[in-house]
C-alpha cells in the first residue's frame, strides 16, 4: 500500500471541522501512514459544531460573490487552506502523494502538473466566463462546476490558486438585448452578473479570486491591439482593426486546424473588407445606438477575443498555467487568445498557457443542446425540479473530457443515488453525534482504520488522474454500504468497532465532499429539498403522499394485498418509494424505471 499522509492537515481542516469543534489550543499534528498513527489532544464532537463550521466555509449555497477586479481577501476556507499547506507540500516533496495529471489540449495528450515554483506552489488559473444577456444553462452549470472542482482540488493538494473568471460585459447580444427591452446595456449586465453569481451559489461553487468585467479593462485592450499592430499582426480599416492569422505561423497549433481550413462563414465572420477570410476583429468601430470607447483608431469597442489576453496580461501575468473552458471555445476563441498573446508578446505557442482543458458537451436526450431544437435548458429550470445537490452530483458522474447526456432519466438516478448518500451521512449523525459534547479522539475521527484510510488513497488517486470525479464517487459506493451495514443491520450493531469505523468513514467521506463541492450544512436540510423535488416532479403534494400511506397500511391490516402493492407501484412509477420499517413507513425518492 502508498504511504499516505492522509490530508486532514491540508483541505481537511475543511472535512475535520465538519465533525468537530474545537475543544482549545492549539491544532493538533497528525500524519498517518500505513505504520502509525501520532496524534495530540482530544476534539469536542458536535453536529451543530460541525454546521457553524460549514457554514463559514466557501461552496455553501448562499456565499457572497466577490465582483472587484483586484485581488479580493481569501474566503474562509482559503484561509484554512493557507493554515494546513506545509502539510500537504510535505506530502508532495516526500512522493507520499500520486502525481497529478491532467490532459492538456494543446499537447493532446494527457500531463504531468506541476507548479512552475515548487517553493511557493503557486497556480494561477484562468477560466472563460459567461456573457451577461440571459439566465446561464445547463452548460454554464457544467462548466464552472468542472473548474471549481479543479480549483478544489488543487487546492486540496496544496497548490496556492489565483483562480480568474471574467464576465463579458459588452457584445452583440448584450447590446441586442438592452435594445430589445429598452434599457441600458449597464442595467442588463448587472441584472444578469447577480442571477449569475445567485446560480453558481445553488450549485455549491466557490467564488473566484478574481471577477473581472472586459469594461474595466478597456485600456488594457487598447494597449495590446497597438502591440499586435506595432508588431505587424493587425491593420486598420475604416477604424476597424483586424488580426492578420497568416501573418502567424503558429496559428492553428491549440486546436490543430490548418489555416485553409478557415472558410469564411465557418465561425469566420464574412467581411470583404478583410485581407484573408480567417482574419478577426480586434477593435470595432462605433455604430449608432451601440457604447463605445475612445481609442487610436477612433471611438469603438474591442471585439471578444482580445479581451481574455489583455485581462490575463494585465491581471495574472504573460503567462499563466491553466487555461479553461467548454470544448465549444478552443476554435475560435481560445486559439485567437494565443494568437493575440503570441502576436503582442512576441511569444512561443507554449508560453501563453502551460495547461488548456477543455470539458465535453453537454447533450439533452442525445442530441446536442440548441434553442433551435428546443431542447435548451436554463439552470433556474432544472432546479425548480431537480436540487442543487443532485445535479452537480450528475455532473461529476460523468468524466468531465466526456460528453454528457442531460435527461431526466439520468438526473432521477443522480437525486436517488445522491440522496442516498446523504441519507447514509445523516443517520450517521444522529448515531455519532447523538448527544452533544460527546468525546471522541482524532485518532476515533480522521481514517485511522484501513477502510477508510485505503478510500482516501483511491479517491486521491483518481482525482489525481485527469480530475476523474466519476471514478472518486464510484470510490465511495462500497464504502456507504459498509456505513450503512454498520447503522442498519444486526451484525454491524453488534461490531465492537463500530462507532470507531463510522466515525472514520464518516471523515473520509466528508473530506471527499468537500473536495467535489457536494458537502453541506445540514444533511437533513438537503433531504427535505429533494423530498420536495421529487414531489414537484410527479405532481403530488407531501399530504397527498401520506394519505396514500396510510391507505396502504389500512390494506395491509385488511390483508387487501393487491391494493397495498397497486398503490405502493403507484408511487414507485412516479418516483417515491415506501420504505417499512418497525417504527412505520417513511417515503424517499427513486430512480424511475
Amino acid at each position: 500500500m502508498m504511504n499516505l499522509i492522509v490530508p486532514l492537515h491540508s483541505y481537511a481542516a475543511a472535512s475535520a471541522r465538519c465533525v468537530l469543534c474545537w475543544r482549545g489550543g492549539a491544532r493538533p499534528r497528525v500524519s498517518v501512514s500505513s505504520k502509525a498513527l501520532r496524534v495530540a489532544p482530544s476534539w469536542r464532537a458536535s453536529r451543530e459544531g460541525r454546521r457553524r463550521a460549514l457554514a463559514t466555509l466557501g461552496g455553501v449555497a448562499g456565499e457572497s460573490a466577490r465582483r472587484s477586479t483586484t485581488r479580493s481577501a481569501p474566503s474562509a476556507l482559503c484561509s484554512t487552506l493557507a493554515g494546513e499547506a506545509e502539510t500537504s507540500r510535505a506530502r508532495e516533496a516526500t512522493g507520499t502523494g500520486p502525481q497529478v495529471v491532467l490532459y492538456n489540449t494543446k499537447a493532446r495528450k494527457k500531463q504531468e502538473f506541476e507548479a512552475r515554483d515548487p517553493q511557493t506552489r503557486s497556480v494561477t488559473m484562468y477560466v472563460c466566463g459567461v456573457t451577461v444577456y440571459d439566465f446561464s444553462h445547463i452548460g454554464h452549470a457544467r462548466v464552472y462546476t468542472v473548474f471549481d472542482v479543479l480549483y478544489r482540488f488543487l487546492r486540496w493538494r496544496g497548490y496556492d490558486v489565483v483562480y480568474c473568471r471574467n464576465f463579458t460585459d459588452i457584445d452583440d447580444k448584450i447590446i441586442k438585448r438592452a435594445q430589445e427591452v429598452g434599457q441600458d446595456c449597464n442595467a442588463i449586465t448587472d441584472k444578469f452578473i447577480d442571477e449569475f453569481h445567485t446560480d453558481m451559489a445553488s450549485l455549491g461553487n466557490l467564488s473566484p479570486t478574481l471577477e473581472p468585467r472586459a469594461t474595466e479593462h478597456i485600456d488594457a485592450m487598447i494597449e495590446q491591439i497597438s502591440r499586435i499592430i506595432d508588431n505587424g499582426h493587425g491593420y486598420v480599416v475604416d477604424g476597424d482593426v483586424y488580426f492578420s492569422v497568416p501573418s502567424l505561423g503558429d496559428y492553428g497549433s491549440l486546436s490543430g486546424r490548418k489555416q485553409d481550413d478557415n472558410r469564411a462563414g465557418e465561425r469566420v465572420t464574412v467581411d470583404e473588407r478583410k485581407r484573408d477570410p480567417a482574419d478577426f476583429a480586434l477593435w470595432k468601430a462605433k455604430k449608432e445606438g451601440e457604447p463605445f470607447w475612445e481609442s487610436p483608431w477612433g471611438q469603438g469597442r474591442p471585439g471578444w477575443h482580445i479581451e481574455c489576453s489583455a485581462m490575463i496580461h494585465k491581471l495574472l501575468g504573460t503567462e499563466i498555467d491553466i487555461h479553461g473552458g467548454g470544448l465549444d471555445l478552443t476554435f475560435p476563441h481560445h486559439e485567437n487568445e494565443l494568437a493575440q498573446s503570441m502576436a503582442s508578446c512576441k511569444q512561443c505557442s507554449d508560453q501563453f498557457s502551460r495547461f488548456w482543458m477543455h470539458n465535453g458537451f453537454v447533450n439533452v436526450n442525445t442530441e446536442k443542446m440548441s434553442k433551435s431544437l428546443g431542447n435548451f435548458f436554463t439552470i433556474r429550470e432544472i432546479l425548480e425540479r431537480y436540487h442543487p445537490k443532485a445535479l452537480r452530483f450528475f455532473l461529476l458522474n460523468t468524466h468531465y473530457r466526456s460528453a454528457i447526456n442531460f435527461s431526466d432519466g439520468m438526473l432521477n438516478e443522480a437525486s436517488a443515488r445522491s440522496y442516498y448518500l446523504y441519507q447514509t451521512l445523516a443517520d450517521c449523525e444522529d448515531l455519532l453525534f447523538e448527544g452533544e459534547g460527546t468525546e471522541a479522539t482524532a485518532e476515533d475521527c480522521c481514517a485511522t482504520f484501513e477502510g477508510s484510510k485505503v478510500m482516501l488513497e483511491d479517491c486521491m488517486r483518481a482525482m489525481s488522474d485527469d480530475l476523474g470525479t466519476q471514478q472518486t464517487l464510484s470510490v465511495l459506493s462500497p464504502v456507504l454500504k459498509s456505513m450503512n451495514e454498520l447503522l442498519h443491520t444486526k451484525k454491524g450493531r453488534k461490531n465492537p468497532e463500530r462507532e470507531k469505523q463510522l466515525r472514520g468513514y464518516y471523515a473520509g467521506v466528508t473530506e471527499i465532499m468537500q473536495v467535489l463541492g457536494l458537502a453541506c450544512a445540514d444533511y437533513k436540510d438537503v433531504l427535505q429539498g429533494m423530498k420536495e423535488c421529487a414531489l414537484r416532479r410527479c405532481g403530488r403534494s407531501a399530504e397527498e403522499v401520506e394519505g396514500m400511506i396510510k391507505r396502504r397500511q389500512e390494506a395491509r391490516k385488511n390483508k387487501d394485498f393487491e391494493l397495498s402493492d397497486r398503490l405502493r407501484d403507484e408511487l414507485v412509477n412516479d418516483g417515491i418509494a415506501l420504505l417499512d420499517s418497525p417504527q412505520g413507513t417513511v417515503w424517499q425518492p427513486v430512480s424511475i424505471q
